[in-house]
């Protein structure tokens, strides 16, 4: 585990949550790695807690994907397999072309200048060089997309999923290389959806997943 891996006490919440919420942010950053088991006497030391909410919070990873039970050796991080990346991304690709099409149809001129300034935001935030940063600029440009929708189960489907793309878009922009290409890719969408071109937009939308999957494949050797 990894040694800065700890936990933030928030006063406003339960522990149980606290300690979910430390566990799925050490899993989505890589601190916890894919196969890692998670051993609950060793957690809970690590975190200062019981073995409880350390159980409970396991089995909320589960229900999430985002930790597997394996016979005979108990909780581990799921790993990243090439089905489960191909699953989440075919859905993913399918619910974003959705939306940037009825982005193209029902997005305010406010939120119009607030996607030209999240894609502005995003290309800044590369130049941190800090996966994390990088992948929470990229969530906000998408999420304005989403939100001027005002589908409000398009946008309940998409946020059902957040936590597992998230872990996959997370992947893909630790490789400094596919900068540029999201950067690019980012200014078409923005620009078709207010151009109103809602065509072009889901194209761009497309090629957007297309090749965040062939990537993720190639740099995992999946």
């Amino acid at each position: 585990m990894d040694k800065e891996f700890s936990m933030s006490i928030d006063e406003y919440l339960p522990l149980r949550d606290v300690v979910f919420n430390t566990l799925r942010q050490g899993i989505l950053t890589g601190e916890l790695k894919p196969g890692e088991r998670l051993m609950e006497i060793h957690l809970a030391n690590r975190l200062g807690v019981s073995r409880t909410p350390i159980r409970e919070a396991i089995r909320k990873l589960e229900l999430e994907g985002l930790v597997t039970m394996v016979p005979r050796r108990g909780a581990e991080v799921s790993r990243i397999s090439r089905q489960d990346l191909q699953d989440v991304l075919e859905v993913r690709r399918t619910l974003d072309m959705l939306a940037v099409g009825l982005a193209c149809e029902r997005m305010s001129e406010e939120d119009k200048l607030r996607l030209k300034e999240a894609k502005d935001e995003f290309e800044h935030s590369t130049k941190t060089r800090d996966a994390t940063t990088i992948a929470q600029a990229d969530v906000r440009f998408h999420d304005i997309i989403l939100h001027s929708t005002c589908n409000k189960r398009l946008i309940q489907m998409v946020n059902n999923l957040a936590e597992q793309v998230y872990r996959y878009r997370l992947e893909y922009v630790k490789d400094s290389r596919n900068h540029e290409r999201l950067i690019n890719e980012h200014d078409q969408i923005c620009d078709y959806i207010v151009q109103g071109n809602t065509e072009r937009a889901q194209e761009i939308s497309q090629i957007h997943i297309d090749n965040q999957e062939k990537n993720i494949i190639s740099q995992l050797d999946l």
